[in-house]
């Protein structure tokens, strides 16, 4: 059978009921909103933003994870003598009571992130929002559920952190994965370590000044695959009894026994979704990946020669792989380097769209950008460039029942 090529647009009826599935992302913000943008910002206090519940029936824990790689130096820095990265670990849980309810970002992360988030992001808002103070759905270390559950990680954008992708992860948690989300130090918005070293700050900002050549994405995207291998390497030693925690933090009761390695997704967006695509044309333990519109092809170079294209796209692949886009985010690199994976025999890929959205829908801004634009803080114009027109009541079970039904298909958590 020849692979899907077909580049299909969610019908109305999907839509409509996908937005069934919605709960949370619509409430009103944590303080009214009114006019246009800044209004109302003076007359209130800071914003707080709620992310969507998830809708599985398991409650969640998380927890952090610290791992280093003595393998490797540092690509990004010299004087770091080993490879660092942070993670969060979303799972199904035995039980919540005495948990805290953890929070999207750390203090120390929401302070940074409220001068990079713009930096990056130019529709954000330079003030006016409390981004310490956004609650997730997960409970600090409670005690995971001693079952098998297939395994996800997740590789955030490039600039972006982890944490901007807490919703999705939460809500296949909530369905029975274990999801592991990366932070990838040096091209991530920031990095908020447990402490200090030697050798680096406890927070750590992006070292990225605009979009990437070919030699950086080369850098980045190498980095990020390597990064991806290293983690699963520690999850290993974690099934095994293990604590890879670089402070030898105590894990949650029974954690190590809730992965099961021999079922192992990776998805990704931007250039995690490049990384997660890639990932999974080098690893083997990797059975199935989302790419959530990540380039397949290097850069343009200063002659404005076509890039190279990856060799997950020069090659294919001969495990599933899901390509997922918007209407909103597309140029002819796309097109290339999709179609030319995608034109490789066997079935193996398979691509993917949503209409009435752009670029920054796969990840929480798709709730977060209309929040902030009904407390004024954000132009309409702003909130279509980053995440579309879209509702989030239906953007976001839509991206949510997309990636699920995937990894249901191909790694089912029962």
């Amino acid at each position: 059978m020849h692979q899907e090529t077909s580049r299909r647009t969610v019908t109305k009826s999907a839509v409509a009921a996908a937005a069934l599935l919605f709960t949370g992302a619509g409430a009103a913000p944590a303080r009214a909103a009114s006019g246009g943008a800044g209004a109302g910002a003076a007359d209130a206090g800071p914003l707080t933003l709620r992310l969507p519940a998830p809708t599985g029936p398991h409650r969640i824990g998380v927890t952090t994870l610290h791992l280093v790689d003595r393998s490797r130096r540092d690509p990004w820095d010299g004087s770091l003598p080993v490879r660092e990265v942070m993670t969060s670990v979303f799972y199904p849980a035995r039980a919540v009571h005495g948990c805290p309810v953890a929070r999207q970002m750390t203090a120390d992360a929401a302070r940074s992130f409220a001068e990079s988030g713009p930096a990056v992001h130019r529709e954000l808002p330079e003030t006016g929002v409390d981004w310490a103070a956004t609650a997730t759905h997960a409970h600090t270390n409670a005690p995971a559920q001693t079952v098998r559950r297939p395994v996800l990680l997740y590789s955030p954008g490039g600039g972006d952190p982890r944490t901007l992708g807490t919703g999705l992860a939460e809500e296949l948690a909530s369905r029975g994965y274990v999801v592991v989300t990366v932070d990838h130090p040096g091209d991530a918005g920031e990095v908020d370590f447990p402490t200090a070293t030697a050798h680096r700050e406890k927070l750590r900002p992006t070292v990225l000044r605009g979009a990437p050549g070919p030699e950086l994405f080369r850098t980045m995207i190498g980095t990020r695959v390597a990064d991806v291998r290293c983690v699963l390497d520690r999850l290993g030693a974690l099934a095994a009894g293990h604590n890879p925690d670089a402070e030898g933090r105590p894990l949650p009761p029974g954690l190590g026994r809730a992965l099961d390695l021999r079922r192992v997704g990776v998805y990704g967006h931007s250039a995690g979704g490049t990384t997660a695509a890639q990932a999974l044309y080098e690893d083997r333990r990797i059975h199935a990946a989302v790419n959530l519109e990540g380039y397949l092809d290097y850069p343009p170079d200063a002659s404005g020669r076509e890039g190279e294209l990856f060799p997950v796209a020069r090659d294919g692949v001969d495990r599933p792989l899901l390509l997922l886009g918007t209407d909103g985010f597309r140029d002819e690199r796309f097109e290339r380097s999709w179609s030319a994976l995608l034109a490789h025999p066997g079935g193996h890929a398979r691509r993917e769209r949503l209409g009435n959205a752009t670029h920054w829908v796969f990840t929480d801004y798709a709730a977060l950008a209309p929040q902030l634009q009904a407390a004024g803080l954000m132009t309409a114009e702003n909130r279509v460039k980053l995440v579309g027109a879209i509702d989030p009541a239906i953007s976001v079970p839509l991206v949510r029942g997309c990636v699920l039904s995937f990894f249901a298909r191909h790694l089912p958590s029962h």
